[in-house]
């Protein structure tokens, strides 16, 4: 059925307010591919709001705003379940205080079973519910795989004689005969890294180093 030519969902949105929830994890990310799905589902410009932060927990300056701005009968849309959030426990908290508490629909558009429109009924809440869930925990759990390759890749590469951060400041000309002085018995180590214009901490540890290459 429909009035002056919407469909019946169209009708409905007249009536509610519409807003978009964007996040990127970092200011180097681009949100356009979240950007376009909202603008083509017809959110208002100015009701998009947009985080460039961690998806770690809901402590988000646009999305608090967002959150002070809806009001019950409103509707969300988001464009995957890990753009809300990335904490299983909290994504799901989350979701019930919007849905329950605000009394807010919400619809991930990469899911099409997550349109609280959809289902009022006792069945269909319980549906929704369990594939929130399911994804919930798919979301977190490739957050934590992910840290867990990035570690185990570190690893392997300090392992393999792979260093991590700034490469160490090249060694001053006079390292070698201070060094050496140093090794024999002439000056102390303290004299030693005077001489080298470093640290004593600095000047032991790199003789450590030296003293190794020059076994290899």
């Amino acid at each position: 059925m429909t009035l002056y030519g919407r469909s019946a969902a169209e009708v409905a949105n007249i009536e509610k307010n519409i807003y978009g929830y964007i996040r990127v994890s970092s200011k180097d990310q681009n949100e356009d591919r979240q950007l376009i799905a909202l603008r083509e589902i017809g959110v208002p410009e100015p009701n998009i709001y947009l985080d460039k932060q961690s998806g770690k927990d809901f402590n988000r300056p646009q999305y608090k705003k967002l959150l002070r701005k809806m009001k019950k009968d409103d509707l969300l849309y988001i464009k995957s379940i890990d753009r809300l959030g990335r904490n299983y426990e909290e994504i799901l908290q989350q979701w019930r205080h919007l849905t329950k508490e605000k009394g807010i629909d919400i619809v991930v558009l990469d899911m099409p079973l997550l349109d609280t429109r959809r289902g009022k009924d006792l069945m269909g809440t319980f549906l929704s519910d369990i594939v929130l869930q399911v994804l919930s925990f798919v979301a977190e759990n490739e957050r934590t795989n992910i840290k867990q390759r990035q570690a185990e890749g570190i690893a392997a590469a300090k392992a393999r004689g792979i260093r991590f951060g700034r490469p160490p400041k090249p060694l001053p000309e006079n390292f070698h005969s201070c060094y050496q002085r140093w090794k024999q018995g002439e000056i102390t180590g303290t004299a030693a890294a005077k001489e080298c214009g470093m640290p004593l901490a600095t000047f032991r540890y790199r003789a450590e180093i030296y003293e190794k290459s020059t076994l290899l």
